[in-house]
This record gives C-alpha cells, structure tokens and sequence, in this order.
C-alpha cells in the first residue's frame, strides 16, 4: 500500500512539473523553441529539411514571392489545403524565353505605383495555378513508384521556342518534365510518377510553364496534386481536369468550330497586324464578360461559352493568334488585382494587349499594341511573365486612335475588303441555304468530274458553314454525299481539304480539294 501511494505521489510531482513547464514556456518562446529543437535532434529521424537536399543549380531564378506565399523548401506542405502561387515578381535577370541566361529587358514596376482605370475596375479574374502538395514518409514514396508508371513521357514531342516561350525559360531537366505532363495532360491520364526527380518549386514551375503555353489543352484545370518525401523528392503528380473530359471529343470538336469561325475570316489576310486586329475585335464582338462564367479560365470559355474573365480573353487570343502563325504568350500580373493579357510578336517587335479592358462599350483600343512604358502605370508582370520579352515596340502602336472616333460599321469585326459574289463570279442563285443544298452540291460537282477534283461553292452564312465544318469533324459528311460518290466511282477512300473565304453579306466561299485513292 505504501508503494502505491509512494508511486502516485510521484507522478502528481511529476504531472506537476511539467505543467509548470509548459506555462513557463508559454511566456518564454525562446526556451520553448530550445526544447523543441532538443527533442527534435533526439526523436528525429533525421530527415532534412524538405527540399533541403535537391539540386539547385540549374533552376529559373524565381521572381521574389508576393505576401502570404510560402518560401521555396515547405511551401504548401499543408497536407491539402489549397495554396495559390500568387508571386509579386521582380525583374526578369536570368533566362529569356529563348532559354538564354541574360536579362529579358522587362522592368516591373512597383505594385503600389499600379493604378487601375475607372472604366475597368474588376475586369480581372485570372486564378493564379494552384498546388495541393502533402508530404509523406520513404515507405509510402516507394509504394507510389511502384504503384504507378510515368505514363506518356512525351520524349518524341519538340516545342518551338517561338511560340513557347515558358518551355524555353526551363533548364534540360525541367523541360523533360514539361513535355511528361504536356503528353499525360493530352491522353487524360490523371496520375503518374515524375521523370526526373524534382521538388516542389521546380514542380510548380513547370507545370506554370505548360498551362501557359498551352491554351489548347482546355480540359486541364490550372491546379494540381502532388506528393513529396520527406527528402522533398517528388513521388507523384496528379492532374486536375475539368468536366469536359466526360465527352471530350465533341468538346474539341465544338472548341475548333468556334475558333474555326474566326480563323475562317483572318487567314486571307494581308498582314499579321491586319489578322490581329480582325481576331481582337472578333472576339470583342462575340465575348461577354462575366465572373460567374464556367471554366473562365480557358480558351472553350470565350469559343465556344462566349462568357469568361481576362484568362479566357487571354488564351483565345494566345491560341487564335497561334493558329495563324503569329507569336502570341499568355502573360499575368497584378493590375489591381490578379489579371492576364497578352504579349504579341508583330515584324519582330513586341507589344502588350489586353483584349479585356478593351472590350468596353463601345469597343475601344485602349490598351491594344501598347508599350511596356504605357502598361507600367497599370499592368505589373508576375511569376514566370516577367522573362517574357520586353515590349518596347512602336511600328504597330496607336494606330488605331482615328478608328476609335470613326463610326462603327455594321460588322466591325470584318476586314473592309472582303469580297462580293460579282467580284468572285459567282450570283445569288449559285448560293446554298441549308447543309442538305451544300452536301447536293458537292455530289453533283464531284460525279460531274468523275476523279479527284478541285472546286468551290458558297453557302449564305457562317452558321451554315460552321454546321459543314462539324458535319466533317464528325465524319457526318459521309452520309451526307462521300459515301454515295464513292461506291459510284469504285474508290477506297478519300482526303478532303476544305478551306473557307468570309465575304460581304454574311456569305462564305468554300474552296475544296478531294483526292481519291
């Protein structure tokens, strides 16, 4: 009995002490932190601190990280909760998107000097990428790499620089996983292990450097899971898709009608500069601007919703200028608030243009062709946009100051010199009204030949044509005439090339090239 009581009076003692303990070092932090550290070199398993070990030495220098981002080593270790890269971004000082390690000339100015235009006000709403990193333990990261492959690694895959120019600010080794998650992002394929070993800044930048390039990878979210050992080594990544995934064949298909519908108009014209003004007041004409949009992040949200925010303004401006062989980059910032907008490559200079502020009422070209020196008061570079080059272009700027005061046509959005039915050799009877007339059309034309034939019908609307450019997206042409022509003529297939001419009117100059064989 008396060593039980002995025994209780002991740990009453000792419970005792080390409540006082604690409360003391509640009002002595400093004390705290020392024993902290003390149990930590004693209990520890001795791990480094994460991402301590990884190499650095061939890294993009990334521009200094604005309030609230975590630093470079634990950032986002939070075990799932979501963690917005949101860097302030100084100075570009090392690698131009040509990959080269000089200045890329840019020069940021201060947020503060950043003042936002009333007329503009909340005509932002770019999401910077988001990362879910988790750290877990060695035994863990073994069972991932064992459990999963790299899925598609893209080694066959080339980007030019030109038109990327986020694959060329990354080093060797980053590049390789550019191009892994590039080719998992185009088959859909959710989870995989990474390539090259790789932490979690080098993760984030590149997977920044894809979404940026790549407008056209619509059903890619600018979000994404991964999971980190304790060493900071990546062990695996997950990709966050959108909605569209569920059907995404006739997503794509719906995605290049709608951007179809622009091209169809820009590709006869002159001049790049000629192109970028038609696309820039396309898509002023056919965009509404709205927060609440679905999937405003991306390019399907402006082609084919018509409703998105200054991202979805962005990307299909970067992929329709793209299409049309113009260097055109998606570049965010801070323009009172987090914003994105364009950097455009016309006769070798560059320019900035933000199709979403310029989409006001009436249509105006405020900040169209416009100078890093005209931007500075109110766009800012962040993150990876401040390699991008610097804009100090002049040939093409402000010429469009007279436009604005000039009164707007009925279809400001077509080129003055479109053709019309007389200047063409063609009359209003030769015009098709309905896909049934076109696919007529095309049968009697292709059996009057009897082979291979090169030959050209109107049709009375973009609409229509749009109905005809997805009848051959969906292989419906076939029905419509091809098979019949086939069968009649003996041949085992076709290739069938259809390119479109907008005119005056509303109306639509098909040319086609069928070869048999």
């Amino acid at each position: 009995m008396k060593f039980l009581k002995g025994l209780l009076y002991s740990i009453l003692i000792l419970l005792s002490l080390i409540s006082l303990f604690i409360i003391v070092c509640a009002f002595q932090p400093a004390l705290s932190e020392k024993a902290a550290s003390f149990f930590r070199d004693k209990l520890g398993n001795g791990a480094s601190s994460y991402g301590e070990d990884m190499a650095q030495e061939d890294m993009l220098p990334m521009p200094e990280s604005g309030a609230g981002e975590a630093e470079a080593g634990d950032a986002g270790m939070n075990g799932g909760t979501d963690s917005a890269s949101t860097g302030n971004g100084e100075n570009g000082t090392a690698g131009n998107p040509l990959g080269e390690n000089i200045d890329s000339g840019y020069v940021a100015p201060e947020r503060e000097e950043v003042k936002v235009p009333d007329s503009v006000t909340g005509r932002g709403g770019y999401t910077p990428v988001q990362e879910v990193a988790q750290q877990i333990d060695e035994e863990e990261a073994e069972e991932l790499q064992k459990k999963y492959t790299y899925g598609e690694t893209g080694e066959d895959l080339s980007f030019d620089t030109e038109y990327y120019p986020y694959y060329g600010m990354l080093p060797e080794k980053l590049q390789s996983l550019y191009r892994q998650i590039y080719a998992n992002a185009m088959a859909v394929n959710g989870i995989f292990n990474p390539i090259v070993q790789v932490n979690q800044t080098e993760l984030r930048h590149t997977f920044m450097a894809v979404f940026n390039d790549h407008p056209e990878l619509f059903w890619l979210d600018s979000a994404y899971r991964a999971k980190f050992a304790r060493n900071g080594e990546c062990a695996e990544i997950s990709l966050e898709f959108n909605y569209l995934v569920d059907d995404l064949d006739a997503a794509k298909s719906d995605f290049q009608a709608g951007a179809e519908s622009i091209l169809s108009g820009a590709r006869n014209l002159g001049s790049d500069y000629e192109k970028e003004v038609y696309v820039h007041n396309a898509l002023l004409d056919r965009i509404d601007y709205d927060m609440g949009a679905l999937l405003n992040q991306s390019a399907y949200s402006a082609l084919v919703g018509g409703r998105t925010v200054c991202a979805g303004y962005a990307r299909s401006f970067q992929y329709l200028m793209t299409e049309l062989g113009i260097p055109c980059y998606y570049c965010t910032g801070y323009a009172g608030e987090n914003h994105a907008w364009n950097i455009i490559r016309l006769d070798g200079e560059y320019y900035n243009a933000d199709a979403t502020w310029d989409d006001t009422n009436p249509d105006k070209y405020g900040f169209f062709n416009k100078t890093d020196s005209e931007f500075s008061s109110t766009h800012r570079r962040e993150d990876l946009s401040v390699y991008l080059p610097a804009c100090n272009g002049t040939k093409y700027s402000n010429l469009e100051a007279s436009e604005q005061e000039a009164p707007q046509s009925p279809e400001p959005q077509y080129a003055d010199d479109r053709r019309s039915l007389d200047e063409i050799g063609f009359s209003e009877n030769d015009v098709l009204r309905s896909l049934q007339e076109y696919y007529d059309d095309c049968y009697n034309q292709l059996a009057a030949a009897g082979g291979s034939l090169q030959f050209m019908n109107i049709v009375d609307s973009e609409d229509l044509w749009m109905e005809c450019y997805r009848a051959y997206e969906s292989d419906s042409y076939s029905s419509g005439y091809m098979d019949r022509v086939l069968e009649e003529m003996g041949a085992g297939g076709c290739e069938v090339d259809v390119e479109a001419e907008s005119l005056r009117d509303g109306r639509v100059l098909l040319y086609h090239t069928i070869t048999f064989f």
